[in-house]
């Protein structure tokens, strides 16, 4: 298993990107934690630190997809680097004023939300012109999930030390300067400074002109209400079963079987075309979310977390394939970017559904909710099979192209059904 993946991290500059991207996002996967811990030292509420944390969220949610066309139009080095300064020049002018004026703390977390770049799928866009084979940025799109998941489990940890070494005020700073580090270690590699999207027709919708890329994201919104309920009705299970060490150990299990899901994916190569094979993947997904509604005691309940992660990550990597085959030519660094804020903002709308049915019925409904979710996202792939069967690439590029006047070729490959 380990073959395929150290094959691919010994290609030129693939450790050094995967790295520095990862990173270069370290700001975003702890924004929320960061936020909350700062808002309490400084004496606000939690209810200050929750809006403040969905401003972020927001204002981060509307930003990837502009700042991903942006990188289509003009290059990554010329969107990446300044967007990864302005964000961590506003969240230090939050973390130096504090919450106080509160109209500047609120103008500050959405611009940094706003700014932050598209890292995640500026990566995407650039192995195929790193890994020349085919298979290799397939396995590459299951390790880029795998990653996701580490960097979600060490993200808060790296912040509670910073905050236990120094404070909380401290942690917000030095993950910003860790941000714009990481994003200056990709912008500066050849591969990032060499890359050109492909010509492009000119179109205000973008990458969302794609029939199969809207189904997609329609799909995803619902694998991202199931993800963002289960983390509300774990709380609500760990309320009556030992508190937060459950809840925890539950997120870990959740991660352990979403790392030990997209390891065994991404280390073979799969028949048949990537669509078909994504109904199959959420369909088990939603099937091990269903489990969860027993609420056993704590050992089996974590046992069932980790089942219920299983499949998470091959749905994301899958998902990764198919944005690659139905982005329009030049487009593909927004494409990906949409699914990245699709998923944020389902995750967000399944925290809100949460809250409520939890209130209302208890912790087994907030389980009930990712099985329901995850069906639903079934549905929605089953009904648009045709649309995404039939991967566009965006038609004839107009003779005046957006971007790129000298034709240059996208790096990606064309792969029909061999996935």
């Amino acid at each position: 298993m380990a073959t395929g993946y150290l094959e691919i991290l010994r290609a030129r500059h693939a450790l050094r990107l995967l790295t520095g991207t990862l990173v270069g996002r370290l700001p975003n996967a702890t924004a929320a934690i960061a936020l909350v811990l700062f808002v309490r030292a400084e004496g606000g509420t939690y209810s200050l630190a929750g809006a403040l944390a969905a401003v972020y969220g927001v204002a981060n949610a509307v930003g990837q997809p502009v700042l991903g066309r942006l990188v289509d139009l003009y290059g990554q080095p010329r969107v990446q680097l300044p967007a990864a300064v302005l964000a961590a020049l506003a969240m230090s002018l939050f973390a130096l004023s504090g919450t106080d004026p509160l109209p500047l703390a609120y103008a500050a977390v959405a611009a940094a939300g706003l700014f932050t770049p598209p890292l995640e799928g500026g990566l995407r866009a650039l192995w195929p012109s790193v890994l020349r084979r085919e298979e290799q940025v397939h396995t590459a799109y299951a390790m880029d999930a795998i990653a996701q998941e580490i960097m979600f489990t060490v993200g808060p940890l790296l912040v509670t030390l910073c905050v236990s070494v120094w404070d909380e005020r401290a942690a917000l700073l030095v993950l910003s300067v860790l941000g714009v580090l990481g994003a200056l270690s990709v912008v500066v590699s050849p591969p990032s400074r060499a890359w050109r999207s492909a010509p492009r027709e000119a179109h205000w919708l973008g990458a969302l002109r794609s029939p199969g890329l809207l189904a997609l994201l329609a799909a995803f919104l619902f694998v991202g209400i199931a993800l963002g309920s289960i983390t509300v009705a774990a709380v609500s299970y760990a309320d009556g079963h030992g508190g937060d060490a459950v809840y925890g150990w539950l997120m870990a299990g959740l991660g352990l079987g979403a790392l030990a899901g997209g390891s065994v994916y991404g280390a073979r190569r799969w028949a048949g075309s990537p669509e078909r094979r994504l109904r199959v993947l959420t369909a088990l997904l939603a099937v091990c979310y269903l489990p969860l509604v027993l609420t056993p005691g704590v050992v089996p309940m974590v046992l069932l977390s980790v089942v219920s992660g299983v499949f998470l990550a091959p749905c994301i990597a899958c998902a990764f394939i198919i944005v690659d085959r139905h982005a329009p030519s030049g487009t593909v660094t927004e494409a990906f970017s949409w699914l990245v804020t699709t998923f944020t903002v389902g995750a967000s709308v399944g925290t809100g559904l949460a809250g409520p049915v939890v209130q209302a019925g208890g912790t087994v409904w907030g389980f009930v909710l990712p099985g329901v979710a995850g069906a639903v996202s079934l549905l929605v792939l089953v009904a648009t099979g045709g649309v995404l069967a039939a991967p566009a690439r965006g038609g004839v590029v107009a003779a005046s192209s957006e971007n790129d006047p000298n034709r240059a070729v996208e790096p990606r490959f064309s792969s029909g059904d061999r996935a």
